[in-house]
């Protein structure tokens, strides 16, 4: 049994906190269970299930720290483990950046764990794996899937006295649908914490759909164009612009939020209209409410009317320089508006729909600049409506500048434990076009 109770666990870390000997020592404890099922070519190719567990230490003397791990819970092992973290501490270099482990915190109740989540049993999975199989063969069309659910814990115990615990389930789903001619791609994922939330049935026509559409791709010639994004295609763009909210790569001159000696806290760097924020408890996508030191995580604004609110600071670059820590967000929410995809397909005279983005690499840190492809649904939309399918394109785009030439938020999408809305951006740069399928 890998998940332990908040009492099991505490009783675990104090025992082996007793046998260390260290200036200072911190514990981290977690397991988890988990499921899948895979599929490829219209049949199931593997099914199992997972059971893992893991004790990591860390003990320092002074600013010397080592780190072991184990996944044995006996006292001759736990003793073992921490005499082991504190023989590397004693070999190992000091840390300039050395901070006093946390001492005891206040948590909000977290909301990540849902018990019809962690009781997903194997013919569920088979059943999800049939609702995509069934329908792709009739479509003419073939689907590979993969379905993994798991329910976890971690707890967190140091020798200053702070003790942290928490429960997660998650369950995440994709399946991309090729039709048979090899012409047409079509993809979709969904992820939850309560399973109760995913449509199978849904999830497997989205993407048979877009496969069928995606067939015979015309090409049309690169440039600027009019572009509707579903979440799936700015999710990986919006997180990227999300690093950038590091208070001391901005202090240092290293990112984009870097200017003049400065930073751009208190600057508006986008659309007024855009809202970005962090929630661990927001029911949509919770998650733990504190993070791997133990700092307690908090609903905090990061982009607020287009303006920078918040920086992140890491415990020693907030001793640096006065201030408190703001801890890295947990998830990434962006206010969206009323309008369904076909609102906002319907509202577009001349434009591209993207399912999603893939490939995506950095251009120039500086200025947010990135380079990628589509894939698995491109749309050329006329007149409100989709009129056909087009080739891939090799973009270049900043997630900064696509916020500043915002037409529309649409409604709001669970991807990737973010919530980020359909969005219709203007002057989106397509630099060529890309044979792949």
């Amino acid at each position: 049994m890998a998940i332990y109770t908040k009492e099991e666990a505490r009783r675990i870390l104090e025992k082996a906190l007793s046998f260390s000997t260290a200036d200072a020592c911190e514990m981290s404890l977690g397991g988890s269970e988990s499921g899948n099922i895979r599929y490829a070519r219209n049949t199931v190719s593997t099914s199992g299930h997972r059971s893992n567990q893991n004790l990591s230490v860390t003990s320092s003397f002074g600013k010397q720290s080592g780190s072991a791990t184990i996944d044995e819970f006996d006292d001759a092992s736990l003793e073992k483990v921490v005499k082991r973290a504190e023989e590397l501490a004693k070999l190992s270099p000091e840390n300039p950046e050395f901070m006093s482990p946390l001492g005891p915190q206040t948590y909000d109740e977290p909301r990540s764990f849902i018990e019809s989540t962690a009781n997903i049993t194997p013919e569920y999975r088979a059943r999800v794996a049939a609702s995509s199989i069934n329908p792709a063969s009739e479509k003419d069309v073939t689907a590979a899937g993969f379905l993994n659910d798991s329910s976890g814990f971690r707890a967190l115990l140091n020798s200053n006295g702070l003790f942290a615990y928490n429960k997660s389930t998650d369950v995440d789903f994709t399946v991309t649908m090729r039709t048979n001619d090899g012409t047409g791609s079509g993809w979709v994922s969904r992820d939850f914490n309560d399973i109760r939330k995913f449509d199978a049935d849904e999830a497997a026509k989205v993407a048979i759909d877009k496969a069928v559409m995606s067939r015979e791709a015309r090409a049309i010639e690169p440039g600027k164009y009019t572009v509707i994004l579903e979440p799936a295609a700015s999710v990986d763009l919006l997180r990227n612009m999300s690093w950038a909210f590091n208070a001391r790569t901005a202090d240092e001159g290293r990112s984009f939020m870097s200017k003049d000696g400065g930073t751009k806290l208190g600057q508006k760097i986008v659309d007024e209209r855009v809202n970005i924020w962090s929630d661990p408890l927001h029911p949509e996508v919770p998650t733990s409410t504190w993070n791997g030191e133990g700092m307690p995580m908090r609903k905090t604004s990061w982009i607020e009317n287009g303006v920078v609110k918040n920086l992140a600071y890491d415990r020693y670059w907030a001793k640096e320089k006065g201030t408190e820590a703001v801890p890295f967000p947990s998830n990434f929410i962006m206010e969206g508006g009323d309008a369904s995809l076909a609102d906002l397909i319907k509202s577009t005279k001349r434009g591209i729909l993207l399912t999603r983005l893939w490939y995506i690499r950095s251009v120039d840190p500086q200025t947010l600049l990135y380079t990628g492809l589509t894939r698995d649904g491109t749309f050329y939309i006329e007149n409100g409506e989709i009129r056909y399918p087009v080739k891939n394109f090799r973009f270049n785009e900043s997630p900064i500048i696509m916020l500043n030439n915002l037409e529309e938020l649409g409604q709001q999408v669970r991807i990737n434990g973010n919530l980020i809305p359909y969005m219709k951006v203007r002057d989106f740069t397509f630099t060529s076009l890309s044979d792949a399928v």
